[in-house]
């Protein structure tokens, strides 16, 4: 399924974080479906299906396309995108026969996929193949001007504060063509517009000369908050004038109608997230049923549940689905002496470990073979991955964003020089997430969330930005593992933000905010 995704500015909660919601529109076409019709092909229409609370309720449906197998539908699915939760989504295929609602006895269903939004916003094409029931394969989908005769191009300038006009991007040249259609092209928010969605853009619309002595067509002035407003089918225009023949025509109109046609907002990947969990003596021997690192058969222990629970939001932003996995606070083999930043696979040269479910399994195998010690000290491991982070520093590009949870049953031993190494770390392409598990008294760890004040270091220095999100697990044990995921990771899109807006203007950045493509 080629699913596209187009987003508009987020909204907030009062009284709340800002929550980063995107609009998304999906387009779907199929390929080598089944042939169910005896005398001609098949009719395809796909019903779009979202899961909530456990039960799946229709949200929309294409067209119904008659006899064809490889269907390109014009319907656009538009769905509200939320960073921080899992939205299960069902694509099903019918056959459909005359004019019978789907769901009755001469409807064929072709097949179906399941998938999250998080997964397609992830991916520029996904390409899933239907299934049948009881998983049998049933195909695969694909998620596959007006001027006068010249050879026209388009430059768009974004307009500084101090009335300078910087050029964004030109397009290229069409040859001869009344009717031209530029190819889609990817800039930056920063780049476009400062990340200001009110700041004019100047458009200049020229006839190419291949001596350089473009003749000017017209131009035009717009906004990124105008050009948002593209959707449902509609299109967003511009007239394109020519102020001199305005002045000297009396029923001049314009030089042309510049419309477009396509916006896609794509939200950040964030491609590296690292786990750290503590093993430290406080969380109770791992063999007795009271300890917190207790291996239930039957249902996972707290620090399970939390990591599962955001791990999996994570995951769908991880390039290559792999996690760092790290413990601190015990002694580990071959001699047993205490670390506080350790591969859980035990292999240095590569803590990395396959998707969440690689994680779980090596923190499984770790326990047997560790002595739980302490002090719970954290700073080792936000330096360490800090210097990491630092090293993408010099790529520029928001898919380089680093998240680091932390899971950990008391307050940290080592506050001051967390507290330093926090300072440090706001500075580089960094979020950490700390969850604290078990029933202890966390009232020192808000200290580090800065949402009741400004972090500082123990010499004064205040954060950067605001990098650190606690949440106790405790508050969320009868919640579902959606509201814990949600709760701590909303926060991270407009830290991602943050982060690259604090940058120079004059820095090359491939994606600081959702990049747009027109």
């Amino acid at each position: 399924m080629n699913d596209v995704q187009d987003a508009t500015s987020p909204g907030a909660a009062l009284g709340g974080p800002v929550a980063c919601v995107s609009k998304v529109e999906l387009r779907v076409a199929c390929k080598a479906l089944l042939d169910r019709d005896t005398l001609n092909k098949s009719d395809p229409c796909v019903i779009l299906m979202v899961q909530n609370q456990g039960q799946w309720t229709e949200l929309d449906r294409t067209e119904v396309i008659k006899s064809n197998l490889h269907p390109v539908f014009a319907k656009v699915f538009t769905l509200d995108y939320y960073f921080e939760e899992v939205q299960k989504l069902r694509f099903e295929v019918y056959d459909i026969h005359g004019t019978h609602s789907i769901g009755t006895r001469d409807d064929d269903f072709l097949g179906g996929v399941e998938c999250t939004l998080g997964q397609i916003v992830a991916q520029k094409k996904m390409v899933k193949p239907l299934f049948l029931k009881y998983a049998k394969y049933a195909g695969k989908s694909t998620i596959t001007d007006l001027f006068s005769k010249s050879d026209p191009f388009l430059e768009i300038y974004r307009i500084n504060d101090d009335g300078t006009e910087q050029l964004v991007h030109r397009t290229e040249v069409i040859k001869n063509n009344l009717n031209p259609v530029w190819e889609p092209f990817k800039v930056s928010l920063i780049s476009l517009c400062s990340c200001d969605e009110d700041r004019k853009l100047k458009c200049l619309v020229w006839d190419s000369d291949s001596r350089g002595k473009h003749d000017f067509i017209g131009e035009f002035y717009a906004t990124f908050r105008e050009m948002q407003k593209i959707g449902g089918g509609s299109k967003v225009t511009w007239d394109c004038i020519n102020p001199k023949y305005k002045l000297k025509k009396k029923n001049y109109k314009n030089s042309g109608v510049v419309i477009l046609s396509d916006l896609k907002v794509r939200a950040n990947r964030y491609s590296s997230c690292s786990v750290a969990i503590d093993f430290t003596a406080s969380n109770g021997d791992p063999r007795n049923s009271c300890s917190l690192h207790y291996i239930n058969p039957y249902q996972p222990n707290e620090y399970l549940k939390a990591l599962i629970a955001v791990g999996e939001i994570c995951q769908d932003y991880d390039s290559d689905k792999r996690f760092s996995a790290l413990g601190f606070g015990a002694r580990i083999p071959p001699n047993y002496e205490v670390s506080h930043d350790f591969a859980i696979n035990f292999n240095p040269e590569d803590d990395e470990c396959e998707e969440i479910q690689g994680v779980v399994e090596a923190y499984q195998n770790c326990l047997p073979k560790i002595q739980l010690y302490g002090p719970t000290n954290v700073s080792p491991i936000i330096s360490r991955i800090a210097k990491l982070s630092a090293g993408e520093e010099t790529i520029k590009d928001a898919s380089r964003y680093h998240i680091l949870l932390i899971l950990t049953d008391g307050v940290v031993t080592d506050m001051a020089d967390t507290r330093e190494a926090i300072v440090r770390a706001s500075y580089q392409p960094l979020s950490i997430i700390i969850v604290g598990v078990g029933n202890a008294d966390f009232t020192d760890m808000q200290i580090l969330d800065g949402d009741d004040g400004v972090l500082r270091s123990p010499k004064g220095e205040p954060v950067l930005r605001d990098i650190v999100q606690f949440v106790p697990f405790r508050d969320f044990k009868t919640a579902s593992p959606a509201a814990l995921a949600k709760c701590v990771l909303a926060e991270v899109p407009n830290q991602v933000v943050e982060y690259y807006s604090s940058l120079s203007p004059s820095a090359l950045i491939l994606a600081p905010r959702p990049s747009a493509d027109f």
